[in-house]
């Protein structure tokens, strides 16, 4: 689920410390002497980022341009590429339309377009774009030392350390699509902290209404019937508090959901799963998955359990990451890490996708 980072402007342009300045051009034959005798200016190498921690979000944060302008970029291009062929199989084994061409042919789709199709249609997306920018991650600086799922992006998570193979993450992710169909209600985004959530759901007078996603000390996510919903929006915007709606036509991470937990644990168990390569922490586990975590169960909790953020990555922290990259399309995770982290000497965070200048 996407954290507040409406309040966040992430910076692009040199955040990444590769900040290049063109030459100068302007007067060139008169200087041409002076430029015989002095270097000209040469780019700044990329970071050096030999350990990083790959955070993968949830539904909340999908930019479907920040996919496609990607998709056109060199080694980007080439993991969209490869990670939507093998998505794609899976897409016409589930009687949906093939994405690799849709995204990268002439006339892409918009968010719109893709929320209106098919059901799975933009789960298969996003799960394809963290995939993509986990993989073209791996190209440049390496394999992560750590990998963290928030909520749906717990399915890449898996997948990218090994447990999963690509289709059968694309399958669990068209899955899961599925039973979120089933799961009424909406989700409710809240600029406040936690406890001050919990203290607007109950002035609401709305008890089926739950704190499903907690991003950071500022921000966290509400879940339950929309008219629930709707109070609790009425009451925080008379106390001053931000509120956001999600586009998401589903409720996830409430306790109701026990039948729908199920039935997703029992898709999930069809699949093979092989030891994971990687740490994966899971926001609603709270913890890093062990050996001998019951994995389809795990995954399902994240339809009746909260996802608590901050435990996790200070838990990830500990791997000591030279770097943190959002694996997914927006900057609203990365946005929520650098606030959890900043009490003390941490590591950058940096969301590719939302970083035009990012040094691939």
């Amino acid at each position: 689920m996407r954290p507040c980072s409406e309040r966040h402007t992430v910076r692009t342009a040199g955040a990444s410390g590769s900040d290049v300045r063109p030459l100068c051009t302007v007067e060139l034959s008169e200087r041409k002497d002076e430029m015989r005798t002095r270097p000209s200016r040469t780019p700044e190498p990329p970071p050096i980022w030999r350990r990083s921690v790959h955070l993968f979000p949830g539904q909340g944060d999908f930019s479907v341009g920040s996919l496609i302008r990607a998709a056109q970029a060199g080694s980007m291009g080439a993991a969209v590429r490869e990670v939507f062929e093998q998505i794609d199989e899976v897409a016409v084994e589930r009687g949906l339309r093939p994405l690799g061409p849709w995204l990268l042919g002439r006339q892409p789709p918009s968010g719109r377009e893709l929320a209106q199709a098919a059901t799975g249609t933009s789960q298969l997306a996003l799960f394809g774009a963290s995939m993509a920018v986990h993989q073209a991650l791996s190209a440049s600086y390496g394999v992560p030392s750590a990998v963290v799922g928030v909520s749906f992006g717990e399915i890449a998570a898996l997948t990218a350390a090994g447990v999963l193979t690509v289709r059968d993450g694309a399958r669990a992710a068209q899955d899961l699509a599925v039973v979120l169909a089933s799961c009424p209600g909406g989700l409710t985004l809240l600029g406040c902290a936690e406890q001050s959530a919990r203290r607007l759901l109950e002035g609401a007078g709305a008890p089926d209404a739950v704190v499903a996603v907690v991003n950071d000390d500022r921000c966290v996510v509400i879940a339950g019937p929309v008219p629930a919903l709707t109070r609790v929006e009425k009451v925080a915007g008379d106390a001053g508090v931000s509120t956001v709606r999600l586009r998401l036509p589903f409720s996830s991470h409430h306790p109701a959901l026990a039948d729908q937990c199920e039935a997703f644990a029992t898709s999930v168990r069809a699949y093979p799963l092989a030891p994971a390569r990687l740490p994966v922490y899971s926001a609603v586990a709270g913890r890093r998955y062990r050996p001998d975590d019951d994995l389809p169960q795990r995954l399902a909790d994240c339809l009746v359990r909260p996802a608590v953020v901050p435990t996790v990555l200070r838990q990830a922290a500990v791997h000591g990451p030279d770097v943190f990259f959002e694996a997914g399309t927006g900057d609203a995770l990365a946005a929520s890490a650098r606030r959890i982290l900043s009490a003390s000497p941490a590591p950058p965070v940096h969301a590719p996708l939302a970083e035009p200048d990012f040094p691939w």
